[in-house]
């Protein structure tokens, strides 16, 4: 759980950097990719990381704008990954000048169960990299490099002359 706005904003920060290579990383003819039929597909997955902001915190009584477009992905990647960016930054503004380090301890009902808003704020985060990780594998399905997040793919280390592990 976050004590603060600036812990907060630190991390997001860092995250969406990731989240947003990622996004960068898909093609408009990798967007249909899916693990098996009846699930998410790639494009699906970007989308609901981009909307997710505004449906789970808008529900703190946090304001910012939602994007257009409802639960339907655009079918250009770009158009996922810039959407992305725009609600990442509208979402970080918001917290930052609506919220302060007290409003983290306010507890609003998230889904049937009451969560104070510094949770609220550490559970997107967390849903954010479930997500992330999902896409990678699916960015690898379609043939695409995922990039680094945590730590070196297994091309960049073929790239530095160093044997992958397995």
């Amino acid at each position: 759980m976050f004590k603060t706005v600036q812990e907060f904003a630190a991390e997001w920060k860092m995250e969406t950097k990731s989240t947003a290579r990622v996004l960068e990383a898909m093609t408009d003819a990798s967007l249909g990719q899916r693990i098996a039929p009846n699930h998410r597909t790639l494009g699906q997955l970007g989308w609901h990381l981009a909307t997710t902001m505004h449906e789970m915190l808008s529900r703190t009584g946090l304001e910012f704008p939602p994007l257009e477009g409802g639960e339907q992905a655009p079918e250009s990647a770009a158009a996922v990954t810039d959407a992305y960016k725009r609600a990442s930054a509208d979402m970080l503004r918001a917290v930052e000048t609506q919220w302060t380090d007290a409003s983290l301890g306010q507890v609003t009902n998230m889904y049937g169960e009451d969560w104070p808003n510094g949770l609220t704020l550490r559970i997107l985060i967390q849903h954010e990299i479930h997500h992330r990780g999902q896409m990678t594998v699916l960015l690898r399905q379609a043939g695409l490099r995922a990039p680094d997040i945590y730590g070196p793919t297994r091309e960049d280390w073929l790239e530095r002359g160093m044997q992958p592990l397995v």
